[in-house]
C-alpha cells in the first residue's frame, strides 16, 4: 500500500508540473483552477495506478522455467507502466512507428536462392566491433523475423539490433518450432505479439474501427507487393479478384491460401494458427502478448495449452497493443518489449547450460 501511495504522489507531482507548463497561467490565477487541475491529476493517477499499470501474468508449465525467468529476466515480473497519455492498445500500435527512434544500422545483404526457384534475403548486422565476442566464429547469432509486411528497417527490429549490439552479438516462429520440436538448431526463441488464432485475429480486425485503422491499410500494402510482380503472378492467380480484396481475409482467400495449395481458406487458417502447435514446441520459448492487442485478442491466447508445455512461457500485459509496449512520458528510446528482449537473450547466452537442462 505504501508503494502505491508513493507512486501516486510521484505521478501526481509529474502531471501537475506538466500541466503547469502546458496550461495557460491565467487558469492558475485562481485557487479554484489549480484545485480542479490537481484534483483531476490525482483522480487520473489513481485510476492509472489501479487499472492500467499492472504486473504481467507469467504463465508457464515449468517451475524451473519460471525460476529462470524471475532470476535472469526479472522484467517479466515487474510492473509495466504504459505511457500515461497513450496507454490504449490501438493508440500504442498506431503511434509506435512514429514515436520510437530509428537507430542507424548498416546491413550486409545476402541473397539465398532456393531449389524451388524462390529466394531468401538476409540482412546481416555483423557487429565486428564486438569487444565481448571479437571472434566471429564464436559470436552468438540472433535471427529476427519481422511481422506481416515488415522489413529489417522496422523501428522495433532496429531497437532489437541495438540491444544485441550492446550485448556483443550479431543478428525469431511458432509454427516452425511446433513442427520441429527439439530438432532445430535454435537454442531458444522469443515471440512478440503473436497472432495465436488466425480465425480470431481476422474477426477482430474486421470490426469497424479496427478495419478502418489497420485492416484496410495492411490489405493495400499486401496488394502493393503483388502489383510489383503482376506480370509474373497474373499467370497463376486471378489478380482482379486479389486487387478487389477489402480485408486481409479476402486477400488470403484469393491469394495466400491459393499460393500455398490449400483447398479452402479455413484449411489454411487452421495450419497457420500457432495455438494448435504450441504443445509440440521442444525448446524454451518466451512469448510476450498484450491483452488489448486487436491483432491477437486476449481471449484467443492459449493459456491452458501453455500450462501443459514446460518449454513455453507466456508474459501477458494488460496494455501494450501490437508491437507497442511504450513506456515513459516520451517513449523515444527503449520500450518494455525491448527490455524483455534484451534480458531474455542475455540470459539464454550467459546461462546456456541452465536453460538447456530444463
Amino acid at each position: 500500500m505504501r508503494l502505491l501511495e508513493t507512486d501516486l504522489q510521484v505521478l501526481t507531482r509529474e502531471l501537475s508540473l506538466y500541466l503547469e507548463i502546458q496550461v495557460p497561467a491565467g487558469l492558475f490565477g485562481s485557487g479554484v483552477g489549480l484545485s480542479l487541475v490537481l484534483g483531476f491529476s490525482a483522480a487520473f493517477a489513481c485510476y492509472y495506478l489501479s487499472s492500467i499499470a499492472k504486473k504481467p501474468q507469467l504463465v508457464t508449465g515449468s517451475e524451473s522455467f519460471s525460476r529462470f525467468l524471475q532470476e535472469h529476466c526479472p522484467v517479466v515480473t515487474e510492473t509495466y507502466y504504459p505511457t500515461v497519455w497513450c496507454w490504449e492498445g490501438r493508440v500504442q500500435t498506431l503511434l509506435r512507428p512514429f514515436i520510437t527512434s530509428r537507430s542507424p544500422v548498416q546491413y550486409r545483404n545476402e541473397l539465398i536462392k532456393t531449389p524451388d526457384g524462390g529466394q531468401i534475403s538476409l540482412d546481416w548486422f555483423d557487429n565486428n566491433d564486438s569487444i565481448c565476442f571479437p571472434d566471429a566464429s564464436t559470436r552468438p547469432t540472433i535471427l529476427l523475423l519481422p511481422g506481416l509486411t515488415g522489413t529489417s528497417k522496422e523501428s522495433y527490429i532496429l531497437h532489437m539490433i541495438q540491444q544485441s549490439e550492446m550485448l556483443g552479438y550479431s543478428m525469431l516462429l511458432l509454427n516452425y518450432l511446433g513442427q520441429t520440436g527439439r530438432e532445430t538448431p535454435l537454442m531458444a526463441a522469443a515471440i512478440f505479439s503473436a497472432g495465436w488464432n488466425v480465425f480470431e485475429s481476422a474477426e477482430s480486425l474486421e470490426k469497424p474501427l479496427n478495419w478502418l485503422l489497420f485492416n484496410y491499410y495492411l490489405t493495400t500494402c499486401l496488394q502493393s507487393s503483388i502489383s510489383r510482380h503482376r506480370q509474373t503472378l497474373e499467370k497463376l492467380f486471378d489478380l482482379n479478384l486479389v486487387m478487389k480484396a477489402k480485408t486481409i481475409r479476402e486477400f488470403d482467400k484469393q491469394f495466400t491460401s491459393v499460393m500455398f495449395g490449400y483447398r479452402t481458406l479455413d484449411d489454411y487458417y487452421v495450419d497457420a494458427s500457432p495455438c494448435r502447435k504450441l504443445k509440440s514446441i521442444g525448446i524454451p520459448v518466451l512469448c510476450l502478448n498484450s491483452l488489448d492487442d486487436v491483432f491477437s485478442p486476449g481471449h484467443a491466447i492459449p493459456i491452458e495449452t501453455a500450462k501443459q508445455n514446460p518449454n513455453v512461457a507466456l508474459v501477458l500485459t494488460s496494455c501494450g497493443g501490437h508491437i507497442g509496449f511504450l513506456e515513459g512520458m516520451w517513449p523515444r528510446k527503449c520500450t518494455y518489449m525491448d527490455r524483455v528482449f534484451k534480458q531474455f537473450v542475455q540470459a539464454v547466452f550467459e546461462h546456456e547450460n541452465q536453460i538447456c537442462s530444463m
